[in-house]
């Protein structure tokens, strides 16, 4: 019987917890198209709820099918025949700023190439990253995952700014995982 007060506790300590930060949506797992339609749906509604500018809504939902999909296509931990990755997806608003946390395994030597496609990005004016993501439609290529390397200039246009980032060695040492948060700010003057 203790064991399950204990577990209560915890599980109203986290609830707790993730509250204080505002955050309304998390999840683990895989990510398909119908778990990424769900969670763009739920999230909408606590827009909805939260009664945000419809600029904002939208620059919101961008940025969550963004991370999204930038996480089904490029996480080492990927099924390519169901086209499903797997990962950690949190979504919440505090002192308003919304934050969409992504986090998914990645091959320690695909770290390197990441890391310096996210600093040049972060190293961007606006116009110059609007004159990179067109060029990036014009002459980029697909990966074999489907991807053309526009989700990470995207996000960066539409918040106006630096994508926060972090890489965590698993225990494996092989593999780490890339964990990015990006803040969407719900009034006009911090954008």
């Amino acid at each position: 019987m203790s064991a399950d007060i204990n577990f209560i506790k915890s599980v109203l300590s986290l609830h707790d917890e993730m509250a204080s930060n505002g955050f309304s949506l998390v999840y683990e797992g895989e990510f398909s198209h119908e778990v990424m339609k769900m969670f763009t749906s739920m999230a909408e509604r606590d827009m909805e709820k939260s009664n945000e500018e419809k600029a904002v809504k939208r620059k919101v939902f961008h940025v969550m099918v963004e991370c999204l999909q930038n996480m089904t296509k490029h996480s080492d931990d990927y099924d390519t025949d169901d086209r499903i990755g797997s990962g950690l997806f949190i979504v919440g608003k505090k002192d308003s700023v919304w934050n969409v946390i992504t986090a998914n395994k990645i091959l320690n030597e695909r770290i390197e190439e990441l890391k310096s496609s996210i600093d040049h990005i972060n190293s961007l004016t606006k116009e110059e990253l609007n004159a990179l993501y067109k060029k990036q439609i014009r002459e980029g290529s697909l990966s074999d995952r489907g991807g053309a390397g526009l989700g990470l200039i995207d996000i960066a246009r539409k918040t106006g700014r630096k994508l926060d980032y972090q890489f965590l060695p698993l225990e494996d040492k092989k593999n780490y995982f890339f964990l990015l948060k990006v803040k969407i700010s719900s009034t006009k003057d911090n954008n």
